[in-house]
């Protein structure tokens, strides 16, 4: 939570035509309001359970780069749905690339592809008035398979992460808190991001219940941490209860749901009692999802380059 005083879609081998932004970000929607509205959270999933895939990002097979926005929560989402034993994915033309094909009668998933385009003419006019040309921004669906889905695919793929073994000090997420320099105080019995002062404060972890969740917490925090002005410049102007605040509280509850899955550790809900307002964002707003989610991937990815700076010092260093 923000104090109350203060307050990448990507895809590989894309291939399909653009097709009306409004049916696609109606369809993402209704399927994050129909999982809310039967009490189920898109990006927290209870990993782990047999024959399921582990903690982690979905990541693409072929090129290893992993999924970002909001189809990290519809992978997820189809991992747990079918049980899918990995995170791995593919398209049906990097299937035949990596010397194998999907399996006959399998269903794929699909997921969005974000790009933009300039109009016929876009750039006579803009050459005319001596401006830049205006990109029109569209979504593409394409549809991929999980690895588990085709066969005869070579060895080597991008692989699975080992799950973390379990423990209540995790080093990976120490690296993270740590090189992200942040204003980190441990103490009192309030987790929070302050803005105005630029500081987060977590209790401290014998206080948890169950001790992972102080990792899980300070991710959440942290990700309110990047949208400081000095940082990724997000919209801290709502107060407790108003839609902006419950926006802000999404992509946080989202972008600590990525880091726990980036760093190997379960995520979980944070903040059920924000289901309410969510809900109500995103039943007036089909692009709410999308935002969201990007502004999530964006905050984990900031804090993830930062630790993996941080590393490369380190190495130089040594």
């Amino acid at each position: 939570m923000r104090s109350k005083t203060s307050r990448r879609a990507r895809g590989e081998g894309a291939t399909a035509q653009p097709e009306p932004r409004t049916n696609i970000y109606d369809d993402v929607t209704a399927k994050i309001i129909a999982e809310l509205e039967a009490g189920r959270f898109p990006w927290v999933q209870p990993w782990g359970k047999a024959g399921t895939a582990t903690t982690g990002l979905p990541r693409n097979a072929l090129t290893g780069r992993t999924y970002s926005g909001v189809n990290v929560l519809i992978l997820w989402g189809a991992v747990i749905g079918n049980a899918f034993p990995s995170q791995s994915w593919l398209t049906f033309r990097q299937a035949q690339e990596a010397g194998g094909c999907v399996r006959k009668g399998e269903k794929g998933t699909t997921v969005v592809y974000a790009d933009r385009f300039i109009p016929k003419g876009e750039s006579e006019r803009a050459s005319r008035a001596d401006e830049d040309p205006k990109a029109i921004p569209f979504l593409k669906r394409f549809t991929v398979f999980n690895v588990v889905q085709c066969e005869g695919l070579r060895p080597g793929l991008a692989p699975d992460p080992a799950p973390l073994p379990e423990r209540e000090i995790v080093p990976v997420a120490e690296a993270l808190i740590k090189a992200s320099k942040a204003d980190f105080r441990i103490g009192g019995d309030k987790a929070f991001y302050a803005p105005a002062p630029d500081f987060v404060q977590v209790p401290p972890q014998p206080a948890f219940f169950d001790q992972i969740n102080y990792y899980r917490t300070a991710l959440h925090e942290l990700t309110h941490w990047t949208g400081h002005h000095k940082r990724l410049a997000r919209d801290f102007s709502g107060t407790f209860g108003t839609k902006a605040y419950a926006r802000e509280e999404l992509a946080a509850e989202m972008g600590s749901a990525f880091l726990c899955a980036s760093l190997g550790i379960v995520p979980t809900v944070r903040h059920a009692d924000y289901l309410a307002g969510w809900l109500e964002v995103l039943r007036e707003d089909n692009r709410a999802i999308f935002r969201a989610a990007s502004a999530a991937s964006k905050a984990a990815d900031y804090l993830l380059t930062l630790r993996d700076e941080a590393q490369t010092e380190a190495r130089i260093a040594a």
